[in-house]
């Protein structure tokens, strides 16, 4: 139990649906669709939209999403992966042709074609009780009308000023600055197309005159995107077997490669053959242990993940409890591994802006959704006319031919967003999400082993202190002291405080036995848990 002396929030408790997002809006369109008689993934699709306006830093139309839903009843969790593919010009001949060695962050070439909204309509058709002509309302009306920006969005838009003034998307910088906290921001051009989404389907955005504007955006950038890309994109999403780990009498499902899913699997499996630490979940040895864990998982996820449908993801294997223990072995308690067995540690860019956000409905029906421009602001590149930023999912591509993840025609990067969900017997018990892009698979370790491993409730266990091993540091929040980073450089690793805090995650546990749904909002983000 936390110590109410000290700043902190508290769990939210109900008992009919409760939603857990990053942005007040979101939570309470979550919670209106609820109560108005719409089920978790149309809450969710309703929230997401919503966050996509007041959040459009993280997240929006013009990028991709992932979705775990576990239906009441049904034993099956579905996964829907929503991330899009490269243009059909985006071979590695062409990037050689043009000297094209790496993508800065506002490349056109980084710009896959977004799949978001056609997996939102997918997922309604499959699964939904409403359409998106009703559940995009209210983000219509708040485009429209505007919304006051949040402390956390506004720290986030002042970051990436800069990549705005270089694109030229001068309407995301009124006056020619990011707005502060409270200043009412617009988007009367992104309503009208919300609209059309919402009259006509996801076919007005991937076909017609919102299409040929965002190409049109693309090709003056010098992309080689068409409208036959944008096109293909309304079939692009797709449903999806997930993967899964049996941990601890539950069983922790994942959306399967491209997506990250399974890096975070392989960390819990490995986790799981360590004893907790007597010192608690900030001890020496927890902190020593994960950051080992997870610096080989991602070596792994560096040279193995990629789209399934153009490469060999050696799922099984990575899954397998005998690999999993060889990891295991690796791991020393009184040492940081001086280098790791090949093929080396992924180093990627560090800072990802993602929006995730779960739903529980009043039959049980449980929605973890999430959905990223990838960085703030994705590519900073604006189709004006139509209101959408682009993402920049595609610097999850090599440049390297022969790479697995090499950038391919109709390929999927590595994504780095993952939903996750936690059932027991058949029936989901919770939702949960840790976004931060590079930090996803750690986040949703940590959360899971605060929980189970040292017994914090849903809102301590995201409000720890978190740490992450990046680029040959550990890179730890402020609420690590500075007599454990002592220790830790005692034992080979390379500590440096991190200036952003890592990632945000929102999760609600399912408490079948007593009737209760328990949620938790990450304090590193603007939103919160409610429930009724």
């Amino acid at each position: 139990m936390r110590d109410f002396h000290l700043p902190g929030r508290s769990p939210v408790y109900a008992t009919s649906g409760m939603a857990a997002t990053s942005m007040p809006a979101a939570t309470l369109t979550a919670l209106d669709v609820l109560r108005a008689g719409g089920n978790a993934l149309d809450a969710a699709i309703a929230a997401a939209a919503v966050l996509g306006v007041v959040e459009p830093q993280s997240t929006g139309i013009g990028g991709d999403g992932f979705c775990l839903y576990a239906p009441a009843g049904a034993e099956k969790v579905v996964a829907m992966n929503g991330s899009g593919r490269a243009g059909a010009y985006a071979d590695m001949a062409y990037f050689e042709a043009a000297g094209i060695t790496e993508l800065p962050a506002h490349s056109p070439h980084a710009v896959t074609i977004p799949g978001a909204v056609a997996a939102w309509e997918k997922l309604l058709e499959a699964h939904g009780t409403r359409g998106l002509d009703e559940l995009l309302r209210p983000a219509i009306r708040l485009a429209e009308e505007g919304h006051p920006v949040h402390a956390r969005v506004a720290a986030d838009w002042a970051d990436a000023a800069a990549k705005l003034r270089v694109t030229g998307a001068d309407p995301f910088l009124p006056g020619g600055e990011a707005p502060k906290p409270g200043d009412l921001f617009r988007q009367p051009q992104l309503a009208e197309t919300l609209r059309a989404i919402g009259r006509d389907g996801a076919r007005a955005f991937y076909e017609g005159p919102i299409a040929a504007e965002m190409v049109a955006t693309l090709r003056a950038a010098g992309g080689g995107q068409s409208e036959a890309d944008f096109a293909a994109g309304l079939m692009g999403p797709e449903f999806v077997d997930p993967i899964r780990l049996a941990w601890r009498g539950h069983d922790i499902w994942q959306c399967p490669p491209n997506g990250s899913g399974l890096i975070a699997l392989m960390l819990i499996g490995i986790l799981d053959g360590l004893p907790p630490d007597a010192e608690g979940p900030l001890g020496l040895l927890r902190i020593h242990r994960h950051a080992e864990a997870a610096r080989l998982v991602y070596r792994d996820r560096d040279a193995f993940l990629a789209d399934p449908a153009q490469a060999d993801v050696p799922v099984a294997k990575l899954l397998d409890p005998a690999y999993l223990a060889g990891l295991r072995a690796l791991i020393e308690d009184d040492r940081a591994l001086p280098t790791l067995p090949p093929p080396g540690e992924a180093l990627l860019p560090a800072h990802r802006d993602t929006v995730y956000l779960c739903v529980v409905d009043r039959d049980g029906n449980a929605c973890s959704l999430i959905n990223s421009l990838f960085q703030s602001f994705g590519s900073g590149l604006l189709a004006p006319r139509s209101g959408v930023m682009l993402h920049n999912r595609g610097l999850g591509f090599r440049l390297e031919r022969g790479h697995a993840n090499s950038i391919a025609p109709h390929k999927r990067p590595m994504h780095t967003i993952i939903p996750g969900m936690l059932t027991k017997r058949g029936q989901a018990v919770m939702p949960f999400g840790v976004m931060g892009g590079h930090f996803q698979p750690m986040g949703h370790s940590l959360l899971l082993s605060n929980l189970f491993d040292y017994g914090l409730d849903i809102q301590e266990a995201l409000d720890l202190p978190r740490f992450l091993p990046f680029a040959g540091k550990l890179e730890l929040e402020r609420g690590i002291s500075e007599e454990l980073i002592a220790r830790l450089t005692a034992l080979g690793h390379l500590p440096v405080r991190v200036t952003r805090p890592h990632g945000g995650g929102q999760a609600i546990i399912i408490n079948h036995a007593r009737g209760v749904l328990i949620g938790g909002s990450d304090p590193r983000k603007d939103g919160l848990a409610l429930g009724y």
